[in-house]
């Protein structure tokens, strides 16, 4: 269950990072109100997961999956296409999660 409440977190801040560029630096209303809901409940979902998941395991997975899917956003929204290193590092990032979530362990 904490692993279904963390895909909602991660969603929904892929979804709240994505509004703050619509928003405009918070100058337009509805993508403003949308980010600062969907922010409030991705916050929630990330402490409820908190509450099942082991921090560090939760917080990597949301952190990385979440920057990974902003930039996929990124990609198709505004066509902007990571350079080689920019890549890599995502690639590093999606690794470093699965690595902590299958062999990491705790003391």
């Amino acid at each position: 269950m904490g692993y279904i409440i963390l895909a909602i977190g991660i969603t929904t801040g892929i979804a709240a990072n994505s509004l703050a560029k619509i928003s405009e630096g918070f100058t337009k209303l509805t993508p403003t109100l949308s980010c600062l809901i969907l922010m409030t409940i991705t916050m929630f979902s990330l402490a409820k997961a908190m509450s099942v998941i082991p921090v560090g395991f939760a917080y990597s997975t949301y952190s990385g999956l979440t920057v990974t899917g902003v930039l996929v956003f990124a990609m198709i929204k505004y066509n902007q296409i990571p350079n080689i290193y920019a890549s890599i590092g995502i690639v590093l990032i999606v690794v470093g999660v699965i690595m902590v979530n299958y062999l990491g362990k705790l003391n």
